[in-house]
């Protein structure tokens, strides 16, 4: 019964909300931008207004299986490793989604989600992080690297559990992972800045 779930949260993260929001309005975000179907490509293709609409959604994905898990399950028995573990199936459903052959987004706006329920003070630190770096580097893969990569330093210091804490370092990781083509274009000079994209 308990792994259920996880099962739902991978289900659940594996809805594209940001493909499927794209095909309401007539365009495919995997044919245009950086090709990713996450909330940062859904505004710069189609607006900010849908890429919060993306945002939102994709943060929903591991917040409701969540709050499914911690409010049907008894206490004890592992009721921690189960709901930290839909989380992180969530995130890797956005990632590796049933649905569009397993070609997915880079799990930020999920993993925010995710962290938002299990520490809304670690994730207010983070996101204090990822927009002082958009603002003084001009890139939001920077950021998100920035405030994914010290999320695991945060709840360790507020006191998180091990439990938590690892699966934090694992989702970190994995963002870290999915975004390997941003972090090949800083290191040649050739990735997008978020100011052209305004101007």
């Amino acid at each position: 019964m308990q792994m259920i779930f996880p099962v739902i949260g991978y289900l659940l993260g594996s809805i594209p909300f940001g493909f499927v929001i794209g095909k309401m309005v007539g365009a495919d975000v995997r044919k245009a931008g950086s090709q990713n179907i996450g909330a940062t490509n859904v505004s710069r293709v189609l607006g900010k207004k849908l890429g919060f609409l993306t945002l939102v959604c994709d943060c929903l994905k591991s917040i409701v299986p969540m709050v499914l898990a911690a409010s049907m399950l008894p206490e004890g028995d592992g009721k921690e490793l189960v709901v930290v573990l839909t989380g992180v199936l969530a995130v890797v459903g956005h990632m590796f989604p049933l649905y569009l052959k397993f070609r997915g987004g880079k799990g930020v706006a999920t993993g925010l989600g995710m962290f938002l329920y299990l520490s809304p003070v670690a994730i207010g630190i983070s996101l204090l992080v990822f927009v002082a770096s958009v603002a003084l580097s001009g890139f939001v893969s920077v950021g998100s690297l920035l405030a994914a990569g010290l999320i695991p330093f945060w709840l360790y210091l507020l006191g998180a559990s091990k439990i938590t804490v690892i699966a934090a370092f694992v989702v970190a990781l994995l963002i870290w992972l999915k975004h390997h083509q941003n972090i090949g274009r800083l290191l040649r000079g050739q990735e997008k800045s978020w100011r052209k994209a305004k101007e």
